[in-house]
């Protein structure tokens, strides 16, 4: 048999003959920062789903490197390019079914409106109302107009608009384009010089659609639901938080579940928020909706009627398959079986936290900046299980190839973060580590009565002492904390520091929440409070977990 299938131009006949019916899935496309393996896993657990229901299950995807585009996954494969021509080519042929959009990330997402103006069958949730979560102006129309809470907006006109708002609200504002992915031109500005540059670079990337300006939430933590939703009822969710507070992208996020620091009357906002949201777009399938909190506010800031790159992460840890569930959702099929978790379930899992870590290639990006923002830049990620929130932090981490330090440790952070920072590096100085610091952190941290050595900058060279990029270069320092902030004035000495950090191998952290957790980890660990850092596959724990701790039979998905 044809092991793969492709169309063409000016062809006489075909090798195969038509599908006569079956469900089209649209794959996640080329590998990139944003697209990844994540939505392979999507796309291949719907197709899986399908034909165990019985049903034809085509697959076009045109990455080699895919599950997806295994010949043996799928009962026909297109190799081809995920376009409007393309897809409305193979659906005549094959005289198909449907087209599922929602798998397969950002690329098959934005075909949805042009497949629906052609005349394709989209099956789940309707076109218009993809369009009304991805433009940006109806979903904050939208959001208004149900009553869920939202930082305040505005739809970008003019220049002479756009700096009004930021000055009534107050900077730093967020620019957010429409149909982007992975935060693509998504922009904080500080000032109106920043402004109107972000301005720019978003009415470019988004020439179609709008682009609305927000205010920005400082200190904010940010919250995702991921849920699977029919006819506008959610039939299983996840809540899960973010370890950085809210303007580091969720994908480059670490990502914690079940929550472990959110209060009871958040959880609450979110999940009314969650409900109403579901319920006006009329979601069936997959959805990620997005929040930030601070005090008492709980706001949403997006909302994707798409599977997102935490899926696999969140069925993982909660024992069931979230994209089998959307599947049969929009197929019709039944999933009173499937023992998913929905708004009103607690406790679960009970017994263990998965923390999900980023992981980065800035080692083959030669001269980029190790540091994390609103658009996304992490090339892969781990997932661990551990027996709280400090041991799956620190097995996530230890297994993106990070090394816990042995002895020395440079801190350097902006003058607005000295006061947290004192906290974490007394704990680092209590487990025996020798602190170093550059000259201003160095004065804080010694008023405060922490014992550090104090380190010359890279730009800066003096007699008689070290010099921070040659402490690195040298390997005597084992981890590095440099922590920017908005109002940084030694840029190029940060730069220095984070990137020779970057290639000579030397852990760095640049966020002071992962610093925060990171301390605690490592004062747990070595109180001997953790059960243990040696991680084990996902298989192998499954094969030591008993029947009794197990939510699902051992013969089901687990």
């Amino acid at each position: 048999e044809t092991n793969y299938l492709y169309t063409t131009y000016h062809g006489d006949e075909d090798d195969v003959g038509s599908q006569n019916g079956g469900v089209m899935v649209l794959g996640s496309g080329a590998y990139r920062i944003g697209s990844s393996i994540e939505f392979d896993w999507c796309g291949v657990s719907a197709i899986r789903t399908l034909r165990q229901l019985g049903k034809k299950a085509t697959m076009v995807n045109y990455n080699p490197e895919t599950v997806s585009t295994d010949y043996d996954e799928c009962d026909r494969l297109y190799f081809d390019e995920l376009s409007k021509e393309r897809i409305i080519d193979i659906y005549e042929k094959d005289a198909s079914e449907g087209v599922i959009v929602s798998v397969g990330g950002q690329i098959p997402n934005g075909l949805a409106i042009p497949l629906d103006k052609a005349g394709v069958k989209l099956l789940g949730t309707p076109a218009d109302m993809i369009d009304n979560a991805e433009d940006r102006m109806k979903f904050s129309d939208m959001i208004d107009e149900i009553g869920v809470q939202q930082p305040r907006w505005r739809e970008l006109t003019s220049i002479d608009s756009a700096l009004d708002f930021a000055n009534n609200v107050g900077y730093p504002v967020l620019v957010r384009p429409s149909y982007v992915l992975s935060g693509a031109a998504m922009n904080v500005a500080w000032t109106d010089e920043q402004l109107e540059a972000c301005l720019g670079e978003a009415a470019e990337v988004s020439q179609d659609h709008p682009v609305v300006i927000s205010d920005f939430i400082e200190g904010a933590v940010e919250i995702e639901c991921d849920g699977v939703a029919k006819d506008g009822e959610l039939i299983a969710a996840a809540i899960h938080e973010h370890i950085e507070n809210a303007g580091v992208h969720s994908g480059d996020a670490t990502l914690v579940l079940p929550p472990q620091d959110l209060t009871a009357y958040q959880m609450e906002r979110v999940r009314d928020a969650a409900r109403k949201i579901t319920k006006r777009l009329n979601i069936t399938g997959p959805v990620n909706i997005q929040f930030v909190a601070k005090g008492t506010d709980v706001m949403c800031i997006e909302c994707n009627v798409r599977a997102s790159r935490s899926f696999p992460f969140v069925s993982k840890t909660m024992g069931v398959d979230f994209i089998e569930a959307a599947t049969k959702a929009i197929v019709g099929a039944d999933t009173s079986d499937m023992n998913l978790p929905t708004l009103e379930t607690r406790g679960r899992p009970s017994n263990y936290v998965g923390v999900k870590a980023p992981m980065f290639s800035f080692t083959r990006l030669r001269g980029s900046d190790p540091v994390l923002g609103v658009e996304m830049a992490s090339t892969g990620e781990v997932a661990c299980f551990g027996a709280n929130k400090e041991e799956a932090f620190l097995k996530s981490l230890l297994s993106t190839g990070f090394k816990m330090p042995k002895k020395n440790i440079l801190l350097s952070v902006q003058s607005s973060l000295e006061n947290d920072m004192t906290h974490s590096a007394y704990q680092l100085h209590e487990l025996g580590y020798n602190l170093f610091a550059t000259k201003a952190t160095g004065a804080v941290l010694q008023k405060n009565g922490v014992p550090c050595t104090v380190v010359a900058y890279p730009t800066e060279p003096e007699e008689g002492v070290p010099n921070a990029e040659e402490l690195i270069r040298e390997k005597e320092i084992c981890m590095v904390v440099n922590v920017p902030t908005y109002d940084l004035k030694r840029l190029e000495d940060n730069f220095i520091m984070r990137r020779t950090a970057v290639d000579f191998g030397v852990p760095l952290l640049t966020n002071m929440n992962l610093v925060k957790v990171f301390a605690d980890a490592a004062h747990k660990h070595a109180g001997g409070e953790l059960t243990g850092l040696d991680s084990t596959t996902l298989f192998e724990h499954y094969k030591a977990e008993s029947d009794a701790d197990a939510w699902s039979d051992p013969t089901e998905y687990h």
